[in-house]
Order: structure tokens, then C-alpha cells, then sequence
């Protein structure tokens, strides 16, 4: 077969250098579109690790109360004659300070030592009437020995001074009960007149002269008597969560509505072990010594109370915000997920949690363990971060959807 013509060789020759060229621009070209079709790095929201003191509470609320409170009532019924205290009266232990009307309790007692009087009259007459059925007894006994008398005769005898003897001694049992009666009698007129049981100040009177009180099932309450308001007392309501951080003898500090820019102290005297459930929690009463000299706390007042349990000075403080952030699902790879819960199979340490920097527009999680908090900062224990390092606290919606198209991409 007879050669190619030279111009086809030609051809041939400068065709394939070009298809070349095209293949290796379009590549070119390819390139570059899907470099300018780039999505742009994920927007983070940030906070900086500060260096700082950090001052951990706790705050509650608490209602004032004096140390004793005692509630003054009444033992008999009757009408309120007098009364001698008022609102915010100060009186002394055994002060007089009510007195309900005495006349009936006065005829009470004056029946009672009549009976008194007839039973001991009765008793009087039984031991005469025993004295001669005694001696009767005695001589029928005696002619009856001589035979001057029947059996029945002397039998009778001894029936009268037998009987004599019981319904004597059957008196002075009534005696007995007289003198009981009359002793009640006394006792409930000494009830008429109402004492003071301790010092301190009346701050409620719940009666008025001329009101008639009944004591037949339950003593009504005249007076509640506070001893020495110079000291009181806040019982403070602490979460179930809380309560683990406080102590015996801490200093707490407090305010209240009637003086909302003045602070009071107190110390923590006992936290009892009776729990109270208020609005589903569970809370326990940490009750709060004042000294209120000035008298300008009140029974009854609410207080806002807050008690420091940790103090640090100059630490290294990490934002809670960014200990709270957490990966969108799906998009950490396996191995920043690994980070998160720690070496497989070891238990994390106390206070152990991961945060993010970021490193090529990437997160980067970084395992630390921190301590005491003040709400908005925690103390860093362990970890590789420093002050000034930006850690994550946030993700826009955007930024979600930049990063997921991010771990995916080859470029």
C-alpha cells in the first residue's frame, strides 16, 4: 500500500499537541471554577481564656425569723377582762399581760370548798356513829357470852358497827375528791391571770377586751411573744444541688427589700437534715445567725442570701460558654468525637471537658479538666490552653452548613 501523503503526516503531527493543550486547559480551567466555587470558612462565635480571680457562690432566698418564738395562749375559757401589753410591747418573764374575767372560776372555787366543808361534816359524823356502834358491839358481845342475849341480837351488832366503819371510810373518800375539786378550782382561777412565759417583744396580739375565748379543744393563741429580736435568724431554702457546698460556720451575706443597699452578715449555725420539697425541688434549711442590734431586721422579712464557698485568685479562666459548645452531629470526624468522651474504656477525670480552637478554619478539640466556677468562668486545672487562646462558644446556622461542606471537600 502506497505511504501517506506528506501534508496528512503534517496534520497529524499538529493535531495531537493541541488536543493536548485543550485537554490541559480545561483541566486548568476546571481547577480554577472549582476554586472560585470554593464555600468560605465557617463563621465561629468565640471568647478568649482570661487570667482573673473567680469567686464561686451560691445564692438563695430566705425568710427572717427571732431564735424563739413562742405563742401565748389560754388554758380555761372566758372573756378577755384586761390586757395589760400591745403591739410591740417589751416584757419580762412572769409579767402580767391578760387577764380574763375571774368571777366564775371565784364561784367555782368558793362550791367546791363547800362540798369540801359537807364532806368533812359527813366524816365528822360517820367516826361518831362508829365510836357507838363500836361500844354497842361490844356489850351485846359481852351478854352474849353470859347467854343474857340471842346470837341474832349480837350478830346485828356487829352488822351496824361494820357498816358504820365502811360508810366512814366511804366519807372520807369524798373528802378526798373535794379537796381534788377544790384544787382544780384554784388552779383555773390562777389560769384567769395570763403570764409572760418569756422575755422579749409581743409582736402579734390576736385578741381584744370583751372577746370571749374557748379553750375546750385546743388553747387559743392571745399573744406571740419573740425573745430578744437583738438576734435572729434567716432559714435559708438551698437546692439539693448546692447544699454539698456549704459548711457549718460560713459567712453568708444577705439583703432584703425594706434596705436594698445595704448588705447584712451572718454565719451558718447548723444545716438540717429535714428536706422540703418547693415547685418539685428539693431543698434543704441552712439556718443563719444575725446580729440585728439596731433592730432593723424584722420576723417575717425575705432575704436574699449569698454564701462564697471558693475563692481564687489570679487563675487562668475559661468561658462556660465554650465548655457548653458542642459539635453539631455528624460533623466532627470519628477521631475529634474519640476526644470528646476521653480514651475508650477510662473513666474521665473530675471536671474533665472538651473545648475547640480553631485551626484551618477547623475546629480543634482540646481535652482539659476545671474547677471551681463562678457561673460565667471556670477555673482551668489541666490543659494545654493559655490566656489569650480563642476557644469556640458558638456556630451560625451558616457556619454550620460552611463546615459540613468543609469536611467534606477534597481541596
Amino acid at each position: 500500500m502506497a505511504p501517506p501523503p506528506l501534508n496528512g503526516r503534517r496534520k497529524i503531527r499538529i493535531a495531537v499537541p493541541l488536543a493536548i493543550a485543550v485537554v490541559v486547559a480545561g483541566s486548568i480551567g476546571a481547577y480554577f471554577f472549582v476554586r472560585s466555587r470554593r464555600t468560605p470558612p465557617p463563621r465561629f462565635e468565640s471568647a478568649a481564656v482570661d487570667r482573673g480571680p473567680i469567686v464561686a457562690k451560691i445564692t438563695a432566698t430566705g425568710t427572717l425569723s427571732a431564735l424563739v418564738t413562742v405563742q401565748v395562749g389560754s388554758q380555761v375559757s372566758g372573756r378577755i377582762l384586761k390586757l395589760f401589753v400591745d403591739f410591740n410591747s417589751i416584757v419580762k418573764k412572769g409579767d402580767l399581760i391578760a387577764q380574763i374575767d375571774p368571777e366564775l372560776f371565784n364561784a367555782a372555787l368558793a362550791q367546791t370548798k363547800a362540798n369540801l366543808l359537807a364532806a368533812e361534816a359527813s366524816v365528822a359524823k360517820d367516826h361518831v356513829q362508829v365510836t357507838d356502834a363500836e361500844r354497842t358491839y361490844k356489850r351485846m358481845k359481852e351478854l352474849r357470852a353470859q347467854n343474857l342475849i340471842a346470837q341474832s341480837d349480837a350478830d346485828t351488832a356487829e352488822t351496824v358497827f361494820l357498816a358504820a366503819k365502811a360508810q366512814a371510810q366511804a366519807d372520807e373518800a369524798n373528802v378526798a375528791q373535794a379537796k381534788a375539786s377544790l384544787h382544780q378550782a384554784e388552779v383555773n382561777l390562777t389560769y384567769t391571770n395570763i403570764y409572760a412565759p418569756i422575755s422579749g417583744m409581743v409582736i402579734a396580739r390576736n385578741v381584744d377586751v370583751g372577746q370571749t375565748v374557748a379553750a375546750s379543744f385546743q388553747a387559743p393563741v392571745l399573744f406571740t411573744i419573740a425573745e430578744d429580736l437583738t438576734r435572729i435568724q434567716v432559714d435559708t431554702n438551698i437546692a439539693e444541688s448546692d447544699v454539698g457546698k456549704l459548711a457549718d460556720k460560713m459567712v453568708a451575706t444577705f439583703t432584703v427589700d425594706a434596705y436594698p443597699n445595704e448588705s447584712f452578715q451572718g454565719t451558718i449555725r447548723q444545716i438540717r437534715n429535714a428536706s422540703q420539697t418547693l415547685q418539685n425541688v428539693v431543698t434543704y434549711d441552712a439556718v443563719i445567725d444575725v446580729q440585728n442590734t439596731d433592730l432593723k431586721l424584722r420576723p417575717g422579712m425575705t432575704a436574699n442570701v449569698t454564701v462564697v464557698y471558693a475563692e481564687r485568685q489570679d487563675v487562668v479562666r475559661v468561658p462556660n460558654a465554650a465548655l457548653r459548645f458542642r459539635l453539631p452531629a455528624g460533623l466532627a470526624p470519628p477521631k475529634e468525637r474519640r476526644a470528646e468522651t476521653g480514651t475508650a474504656g477510662a473513666l474521665p477525670k473530675p471536671g474533665q471537658r472538651t473545648v475547640y480552637t480553631v485551626k484551618d478554619d477547623k475546629p480543634v478539640p482540646n481535652t482539659i479538666r476545671v474547677g471551681v466556677t463562678d457561673g460565667s468562668t471556670s477555673e482551668l486545672l489541666e490543659g494545654p490552653l493559655q490566656a489569650g487562646d480563642e476557644l469556640i462558644t458558638g456556630l451560625t446556622s451558616s457556619g454550620q452548613s460552611a463546615m459540613a461542606q468543609k469536611m467534606r471537600s477534597p481541596f
